[in-house]
């Protein structure tokens, strides 16, 4: 599987996500038509060469999401979501709501949150170290 974006009049945007994580897996497969269908790729930010293709070095390799526009541009983090969330229809009053002043560090801090508390492979992401999961991850885990 190709993931470089090798022309930067390439219409496809890379996705970069962690995938021993299996909240990443499972929004990866929930959006992969949606996104797809709108010119994103994805790529494991551990497959070789993805996470120096996104700048990032070993320490910020799974922090967030990732993701590297046509022309260039790396977001991470709730703007990666908000990006993409701006080229879908249905989840592009999020993008808007995130244009209004102070919105975005909102977005931020929220997702921030999200990502240090994800699971992850055998449970806990390599993120959040030794610290042990709280009760309602296994929840948010089931079928």
């Amino acid at each position: 599987m190709n993931t470089e974006i090798t022309d930067k009049n390439d219409a496809t945007a890379l996705v970069g996500y962690d995938r021993d994580c299996s909240w990443c897996r499972a929004a990866r497969q929930c959006s992969d038509q949606i996104l797809t269908r709108r010119g994103f790729r994805f790529a494991p930010l551990q497959s070789p060469g993805v996470a120096r293709q996104l700048g990032l070095d070993e320490r910020e390799e799974l922090r967030e999401l990732r993701l590297l526009l046509p022309d260039g541009r790396t977001l991470g983090g709730a703007d990666a979501v908000l990006e993409i969330a701006r080229h879908i229809w249905w989840a592009w009053p999020l993008w808007l709501v995130s244009r209004f002043p102070g919105a975005r560090p909102v977005f931020r801090a929220i997702y921030r949150r999200l990502a240090a508390n994800r699971p992850g492979a055998g449970g806990a992401c390599a993120i959040r170290g030794n610290r042990k999961q709280r009760r309602h991850a296994a929840f948010l885990e089931l079928p």
